[in-house]
């Protein structure tokens, strides 16, 4: 009952939480790294001001999005590893 709609046991939800900060720390790392790589250049080197404006407002842009596209497949993929069934064998919870 613990894994079909049941309460979730201690194991079960420390594993939800290392797995979503994970997700968090993971997330923001990738779009660190992304923003300084764009947006980067800009900050360090003297630029002309139209292209300065892009890298930093690209690097605003795409950084967020990384971020959120990174969260969301950790934990799709971590909620579909979960799916298997509790007993080997088994395939429907009633049998």
């Amino acid at each position: 009952m613990e894994t079909y709609g049941g309460r979730r046991n201690q194991a079960a939800r420390d594993a939800a939480t290392v797995e979503t900060g994970y997700a968090l720390c993971s997330a923001l790392f990738a779009a660190a790294v992304l923003f300084g790589a764009v947006a980067g250049p800009a900050l360090l080197f003297e630029l002309p001001g139209t292209v300065e404006t892009l890298l930093l407002r690209a690097g605003l842009t795409i950084a967020p999005v990384v971020f959120v596209a990174r969260v969301i497949s950790v934990l799709v993929r971590f909620r579909r590893e979960r799916a298997q069934p509790s007993q080997p064998g088994r395939t429907n919870p009633d049998s």
